[in-house]
Protein backbone atom coordinates (compact mmCIF):
# COMPACT_ATOMS: atom_id res chain seq x y z
CA UNK A 1 0.00 0.00 0.00
CA UNK A 2 2.98 2.01 0.61
CA UNK A 3 3.86 2.10 -2.84
CA UNK A 4 0.53 3.55 -3.89
CA UNK A 5 -0.48 6.85 -4.30
CA UNK A 6 -3.34 8.21 -2.02
CA UNK A 7 -6.45 8.85 -3.23
CA UNK A 8 -9.38 10.80 -1.55
CA UNK A 9 -12.54 9.90 -1.70
CA UNK A 10 -14.80 13.17 -1.26
CA UNK A 11 -18.17 12.34 0.32
CA UNK A 12 -21.12 15.07 0.22
CA UNK A 13 -23.85 14.45 2.56
CA UNK A 14 -27.07 15.92 4.02
CA UNK A 15 -29.37 13.34 5.44
CA UNK A 16 -28.03 10.46 3.27
CA UNK A 17 -28.65 7.67 5.80
CA UNK A 18 -30.71 5.64 3.39
CA UNK A 19 -28.48 4.61 1.17
CA UNK A 20 -24.99 5.44 3.43
CA UNK A 21 -24.00 1.90 4.05
CA UNK A 22 -24.18 0.46 0.69
CA UNK A 23 -21.50 3.25 -0.85
CA UNK A 24 -19.19 3.24 2.53
CA UNK A 25 -19.33 -0.53 1.42
CA UNK A 26 -18.52 0.11 -1.85
CA UNK A 27 -15.52 1.77 -0.74
CA UNK A 28 -14.34 -0.25 1.38
CA UNK A 29 -14.30 -2.89 -0.89
CA UNK A 30 -11.93 -1.39 -2.97
CA UNK A 31 -8.74 -3.77 -4.04
CA UNK A 32 -6.75 -0.13 -4.47
CA UNK A 33 -6.35 0.47 -0.31
CA UNK A 34 -4.69 3.58 -0.41
CA UNK A 35 -7.29 6.04 0.21
CA UNK A 36 -9.09 8.32 2.44
CA UNK A 37 -13.09 8.56 3.05
CA UNK A 38 -13.24 13.15 3.19
CA UNK A 39 -16.99 12.79 4.58
CA UNK A 40 -18.66 16.24 4.28
CA UNK A 41 -21.73 16.24 6.69
CA UNK A 42 -23.81 19.39 5.71
CA UNK A 43 -26.05 19.80 8.98
CA UNK A 44 -27.72 16.44 7.94
CA UNK A 45 -30.10 15.76 11.09
CA UNK A 46 -30.50 11.70 10.67
CA UNK A 47 -28.50 9.15 11.16
CA UNK A 48 -26.10 10.37 8.49
CA UNK A 49 -23.20 11.08 11.45
CA UNK A 50 -24.27 7.87 13.36
CA UNK A 51 -23.56 5.73 10.30
CA UNK A 52 -20.39 7.07 9.01
CA UNK A 53 -18.75 7.13 12.60
CA UNK A 54 -19.74 3.11 13.45
CA UNK A 55 -16.56 2.33 10.76
CA UNK A 56 -13.85 2.32 13.15
CA UNK A 57 -11.34 2.84 10.44
CA UNK A 58 -8.67 5.78 10.51
CA UNK A 59 -9.04 6.39 6.46
CA UNK A 60 -12.67 7.65 7.40
CA UNK A 61 -12.61 11.48 8.10
CA UNK A 62 -15.36 13.31 9.13
CA UNK A 63 -16.28 16.92 9.13
CA UNK A 64 -19.50 18.42 10.19
CA UNK A 65 -20.32 21.56 8.46
CA UNK A 66 -20.22 24.69 10.33
CA UNK A 67 -23.06 26.32 8.10
CA UNK A 68 -25.54 24.43 6.30
CA UNK A 69 -24.76 24.77 2.42
CA UNK A 70 -27.42 25.16 0.15
CA UNK A 71 -25.18 25.02 -2.74
CA UNK A 72 -23.78 21.24 -3.55
CA UNK A 73 -20.63 22.80 -5.54
CA UNK A 74 -19.93 24.77 -2.52
CA UNK A 75 -19.67 22.01 0.09
CA UNK A 76 -17.94 19.82 -2.76
CA UNK A 77 -15.00 22.53 -2.57
CA UNK A 78 -14.90 22.42 1.34
CA UNK A 79 -14.99 18.95 1.53
CA UNK A 80 -11.97 19.18 -1.14
CA UNK A 81 -10.03 21.61 0.88
CA UNK A 82 -9.73 19.03 3.25
CA UNK A 83 -8.41 15.98 1.34
CA UNK A 84 -4.53 15.40 1.25
CA UNK A 85 -4.60 12.90 -1.32
CA UNK A 86 -2.41 13.27 -5.22
CA UNK A 87 -5.66 12.29 -6.69
CA UNK A 88 -10.08 13.49 -5.79
CA UNK A 89 -12.32 10.74 -6.24
CA UNK A 90 -16.44 11.59 -6.03
CA UNK A 91 -18.53 9.88 -4.72
CA UNK A 92 -22.87 10.83 -4.03
CA UNK A 93 -24.41 8.72 -1.37
CA UNK A 94 -27.11 7.15 -3.18
CA UNK A 95 -24.30 5.81 -5.84
CA UNK A 96 -21.91 3.01 -5.20
CA UNK A 97 -18.24 1.76 -7.12
CA UNK A 98 -17.31 -1.45 -7.97
CA UNK A 99 -14.81 -3.43 -6.29
CA UNK A 100 -12.05 -3.22 -8.72
CA UNK A 101 -12.97 0.64 -9.75
CA UNK A 102 -9.63 2.77 -8.69
CA UNK A 103 -7.22 -0.09 -9.36
CA UNK A 104 -8.42 0.20 -13.21
CA UNK A 105 -8.52 4.12 -12.85
CA UNK A 106 -5.33 5.20 -11.10
CA UNK A 107 -2.68 3.26 -13.09
CA UNK A 108 -4.13 5.25 -15.85
CA UNK A 109 -2.21 8.36 -14.44
CA UNK A 110 0.60 7.17 -15.38
CA UNK A 111 0.75 9.20 -17.95
CA UNK A 112 1.88 12.78 -17.00
CA UNK A 113 -0.35 14.78 -19.47
CA UNK A 114 -3.82 13.07 -18.00
CA UNK A 115 -5.73 15.13 -15.74
CA UNK A 116 -8.85 13.31 -15.61
CA UNK A 117 -9.89 9.40 -15.86
CA UNK A 118 -13.50 8.55 -15.64
CA UNK A 119 -15.23 5.14 -17.04
CA UNK A 120 -18.98 3.81 -18.11
CA UNK A 121 -21.27 3.16 -15.37
CA UNK A 122 -24.59 1.31 -14.91
CA UNK A 123 -27.58 3.45 -14.32
CA UNK A 124 -29.71 1.36 -11.69
CA UNK A 125 -33.36 2.44 -11.53
CA UNK A 126 -34.81 1.92 -8.29
CA UNK A 127 -38.79 1.80 -8.95
CA UNK A 128 -38.36 -0.88 -11.57
CA UNK A 129 -35.15 -2.01 -10.36
CA UNK A 130 -33.21 -2.95 -13.46
CA UNK A 131 -29.93 -1.80 -14.42
CA UNK A 132 -28.86 -0.47 -17.71
CA UNK A 133 -25.59 0.50 -19.11
CA UNK A 134 -25.38 4.73 -19.96
CA UNK A 135 -22.92 4.72 -22.96
CA UNK A 136 -22.73 1.50 -25.22
CA UNK A 137 -20.03 3.48 -27.51
CA UNK A 138 -16.22 3.49 -27.15
CA UNK A 139 -15.61 6.69 -24.60
CA UNK A 140 -13.51 9.57 -26.17
CA UNK A 141 -10.09 9.63 -24.69
CA UNK A 142 -6.98 12.32 -25.61
CA UNK A 143 -7.28 15.78 -25.70
CA UNK A 144 -11.42 15.50 -25.49
CA UNK A 145 -12.94 18.87 -25.48
CA UNK A 146 -14.72 18.73 -28.94
CA UNK A 147 -16.02 15.13 -28.22
CA UNK A 148 -17.50 16.43 -24.85
CA UNK A 149 -18.91 19.53 -26.17
CA UNK A 150 -21.08 17.17 -28.95
CA UNK A 151 -21.61 14.24 -26.53
CA UNK A 152 -20.70 14.91 -22.12
CA UNK A 153 -20.21 11.12 -21.56
CA UNK A 154 -18.90 11.80 -17.75
CA UNK A 155 -20.91 10.29 -14.89
CA UNK A 156 -20.42 11.78 -11.61
CA UNK A 157 -19.46 8.11 -9.85
CA UNK A 158 -16.95 7.19 -12.13
CA UNK A 159 -14.16 10.39 -12.65
CA UNK A 160 -11.03 10.76 -10.77
CA UNK A 161 -9.24 14.02 -10.66
CA UNK A 162 -5.37 14.63 -10.39
CA UNK A 163 -4.44 17.32 -7.83
CA UNK A 164 -2.20 19.06 -9.85
CA UNK A 165 -4.54 19.65 -12.61
CA UNK A 166 -6.53 21.74 -10.34
CA UNK A 167 -3.43 24.43 -10.15
CA UNK A 168 -4.41 25.64 -13.37
CA UNK A 169 -7.90 26.50 -12.74
CA UNK A 170 -8.67 30.20 -11.05
CA UNK A 171 -11.40 28.04 -8.92
CA UNK A 172 -12.58 24.14 -8.65
CA UNK A 173 -16.02 23.89 -8.56
CA UNK A 174 -18.25 26.68 -9.74
CA UNK A 175 -19.94 27.67 -6.00
CA UNK A 176 -22.88 29.69 -8.06
CA UNK A 177 -24.22 26.10 -10.00
CA UNK A 178 -26.79 23.91 -8.69
CA UNK A 179 -26.52 21.09 -10.80
CA UNK A 180 -23.93 21.28 -13.82
CA UNK A 181 -20.92 22.06 -11.31
CA UNK A 182 -19.51 18.99 -12.61
CA UNK A 183 -19.65 19.51 -16.12
CA UNK A 184 -18.32 22.88 -15.99
CA UNK A 185 -15.16 21.65 -14.10
CA UNK A 186 -14.60 18.60 -16.29
CA UNK A 187 -14.97 21.20 -19.39
CA UNK A 188 -12.10 23.63 -17.65
CA UNK A 189 -9.77 20.63 -17.09
CA UNK A 190 -10.10 19.21 -20.67
CA UNK A 191 -8.54 22.73 -22.41
CA UNK A 192 -5.73 21.59 -20.60
CA UNK A 193 -5.17 18.03 -20.08
CA UNK A 194 -6.14 14.44 -21.46
CA UNK A 195 -9.00 12.91 -19.89
CA UNK A 196 -8.28 8.43 -19.77
CA UNK A 197 -11.08 5.53 -19.32
CA UNK A 198 -11.97 2.54 -18.33
CA UNK A 199 -14.45 1.62 -21.17
CA UNK A 200 -16.45 -1.09 -19.04
CA UNK A 201 -18.42 0.25 -15.83
CA UNK A 202 -16.86 1.19 -12.69
CA UNK A 203 -19.41 2.05 -10.81
CA UNK A 204 -23.80 2.58 -10.35
CA UNK A 205 -25.91 6.02 -10.43
CA UNK A 206 -29.01 5.26 -8.99
CA UNK A 207 -32.12 6.73 -10.28
CA UNK A 208 -34.99 7.44 -7.99
CA UNK A 209 -37.16 10.24 -6.96
CA UNK A 210 -35.20 12.45 -5.64
CA UNK A 211 -32.53 12.84 -8.03
CA UNK A 212 -31.80 16.49 -7.71
CA UNK A 213 -30.85 16.66 -11.71
CA UNK A 214 -34.47 15.27 -12.29
CA UNK A 215 -36.38 17.31 -9.76
CA UNK A 216 -34.88 20.38 -11.03
CA UNK A 217 -34.33 20.37 -14.71
CA UNK A 218 -35.42 23.95 -15.15
CA UNK A 219 -32.67 24.81 -13.30
CA UNK A 220 -30.41 22.85 -14.86
CA UNK A 221 -31.63 24.48 -17.97
CA UNK A 222 -30.97 28.08 -16.50
CA UNK A 223 -27.43 27.25 -15.30
CA UNK A 224 -27.00 25.41 -19.14
CA UNK A 225 -28.04 29.06 -20.92
CA UNK A 226 -25.90 30.69 -18.16
CA UNK A 227 -22.95 28.65 -18.93
CA UNK A 228 -23.26 28.87 -22.90
CA UNK A 229 -23.43 32.59 -22.51
CA UNK A 230 -19.91 32.68 -20.30
CA UNK A 231 -18.21 30.25 -22.98
CA UNK A 232 -19.49 32.64 -26.02
CA UNK A 233 -17.19 35.19 -24.43
CA UNK A 234 -14.13 32.65 -23.48
CA UNK A 235 -11.98 32.93 -26.98
CA UNK A 236 -11.16 29.07 -26.44
CA UNK A 237 -14.66 27.82 -26.33
CA UNK A 238 -16.15 30.36 -28.31
CA UNK A 239 -13.50 29.44 -31.11
CA UNK A 240 -15.16 25.69 -31.42
CA UNK A 241 -17.94 24.93 -33.29
CA UNK A 242 -19.13 22.56 -31.27
CA UNK A 243 -20.37 24.66 -28.44
CA UNK A 244 -23.49 24.91 -30.29
CA UNK A 245 -24.05 21.78 -29.38
CA UNK A 246 -24.69 22.55 -26.29
CA UNK A 247 -27.66 25.27 -27.19
CA UNK A 248 -29.34 22.47 -28.85
CA UNK A 249 -29.06 20.91 -25.51
CA UNK A 250 -30.81 22.89 -23.45
CA UNK A 251 -33.15 23.77 -26.27
CA UNK A 252 -34.55 20.38 -26.22
CA UNK A 253 -34.49 20.18 -22.46
CA UNK A 254 -36.67 23.07 -22.75
CA UNK A 255 -39.05 22.05 -25.48
CA UNK A 256 -39.76 18.58 -23.73
CA UNK A 257 -40.11 20.37 -20.81
CA UNK A 258 -42.70 22.14 -22.21
CA UNK A 259 -44.26 19.30 -23.76
CA UNK A 260 -45.01 17.84 -20.99
CA UNK A 261 -46.90 20.51 -19.40
CA UNK A 262 -49.12 20.12 -21.54
CA UNK A 263 -48.79 23.46 -22.91
CA UNK A 264 -49.37 22.59 -27.20
CA UNK A 265 -49.18 25.78 -28.79
CA UNK A 266 -45.49 27.18 -26.92
CA UNK A 267 -44.38 23.82 -27.19
CA UNK A 268 -45.54 23.58 -31.52
CA UNK A 269 -43.94 26.00 -32.00
CA UNK A 270 -40.30 25.08 -30.18
CA UNK A 271 -40.65 21.96 -31.88
CA UNK A 272 -40.57 24.26 -35.22
CA UNK A 273 -37.44 25.52 -34.91
CA UNK A 274 -35.52 22.97 -33.27
CA UNK A 275 -32.86 21.91 -35.92
CA UNK A 276 -33.45 19.04 -37.82
CA UNK A 277 -32.08 15.78 -36.06
CA UNK A 278 -32.70 12.58 -34.08
CA UNK A 279 -33.75 14.39 -30.96
CA UNK A 280 -35.89 16.48 -33.45
CA UNK A 281 -38.00 13.05 -34.07
CA UNK A 282 -38.12 12.61 -30.57
CA UNK A 283 -39.84 15.51 -29.93
CA UNK A 284 -42.75 15.36 -32.70
CA UNK A 285 -43.13 11.72 -31.22
CA UNK A 286 -43.54 13.59 -27.71
CA UNK A 287 -45.60 16.29 -28.60
CA UNK A 288 -47.96 13.41 -30.46
CA UNK A 289 -48.41 11.45 -27.91
CA UNK A 290 -51.29 10.81 -25.33
CA UNK A 291 -50.31 12.27 -21.84
CA UNK A 292 -50.45 9.36 -19.71
CA UNK A 293 -47.91 7.55 -22.45
CA UNK A 294 -45.71 10.67 -22.19
CA UNK A 295 -44.30 10.15 -18.68
CA UNK A 296 -42.84 7.41 -19.60
CA UNK A 297 -40.13 8.85 -21.59
CA UNK A 298 -39.46 11.69 -18.48
CA UNK A 299 -36.21 11.02 -17.99
CA UNK A 300 -35.28 11.62 -21.31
Amino acid sequence: MSNQSLVSVIINCFNGDKYLHKALNSVVAQTYKNWEIIFWDNQSVDKSAEIFKSYKDVRFKYYYAPKHSKILYEAKNYALAKAKGDFFAFLDVDDWWLPNKLEKQIPLFSDPKVGVVYGNFWNFYEKQNKTKIYKKKTLPTGMVLRDLLRDYPIGSPTYVIRKKSMEKLNYHFNNHFHIIGEFDLILRLSVYWKLDCVQGPVAYARIHGKNIKYLYRNLEIDEMKIWYAEMKKNPIFSSLNELGQIKKYYMYLETMETILKDRFSKSFFQVAKYPFSLKKLKLIIALLLPKFALKRIKTY
